[in-house]
């Protein structure tokens, strides 16, 4: 069973700069397709370090009819490679519609580090009024959990999203970052920081990587104010 905090012998191959950092800041790549005539197309970001400097970057692979029919409910691939082009952290969300009244269909999202080797699992918790998230280890135990606000609305803020522990104290915490009125307005292109313990098991700090693409898609994925919506939710 993955411990919480750090295990040296069990880093995935590729991960090994995880365990020297405590904060990633993820940048969505704005598409000049998709800000010029709102035709979805796969999403792209790159992840660096807290001084800016690029460590990984992730890109969609998902087809034309999923995007644009299904939207930010869509099942996706997401693919994260390091700065030699070769995938280090595989990341699968299966579809699940919606519903504000009941927890039939929640979301959730597998990681893989290497590709085909499972390490940890999103799961989202049924909640009334807040974003609530699961995150589990490779044998399903629970490891940390995720609370976001009671509506996670990006207006001249930044939203946060708190990450804690199994006693229920702060760990760490993902954070959408506000970018300004006219990006915020017309593109969906987003900015998260993601901070966590130092210490903390690589494979969980590549979970929460993660469940930031996650929320990005269930609450920020489309352009504008239409993409943001209150946490009333199933």
């Amino acid at each position: 069973m993955a411990q919480p905090y750090s295990n040296p012998a069990a880093v995935p191959p590729g991960l090994e700069y995880l365990s020297q950092i405590d904060q990633i800041l993820v940048h969505q790549k704005i598409e000049l397709l998709e800000a010029i005539i709102g035709f979805e197309t796969n999403n792209q970001y790159e992840i660096k370090n807290s001084l800016g400097q690029k460590i990984f970057h992730a890109k969609e692979n998902t087809d034309c009819c999923t995007r644009n029919i299904c939207g930010p409910l869509r099942s996706f691939d997401l693919q994260i490679t390091d700065n030699f082009d070769q995938e280090v952290i595989h990341l699968i969300r299966p579809y699940r519609c919606t519903s504000c009244c009941f927890p039939c269909c929640l979301q959730e999202m597998e990681v893989q580090s290497p590709p085909g080797n499972t390490i940890g699992f999103i799961k989202q918790d049924w909640h009334v009024f807040r974003p609530m998230f699961s995150i589990y280890d490779m044998s399903k135990t629970k490891v940390l959990s995720i609370e976001g606000p009671m509506c996670a609305i990006s207006c001249c803020g930044d939203v946060d999203f708190d990450v804690t522990g199994k006693d229920g104290h702060p760990v760490g915490r993902i954070s959408k970052q506000w970018t300004g009125l006219i990006k915020e307005s017309l593109t969906d292109t987003d900015n998260f920081g993601i901070n966590f313990p130092m210490d903390l098991d690589v494979r969980m700090k590549a979970v929460l990587l993660g469940a930031c693409f996650l929320i990005d898609f269930m609450f920020f994925e489309a352009t504008g104010d239409s993409g943001q919506r209150c946490s009333v939710f199933g």
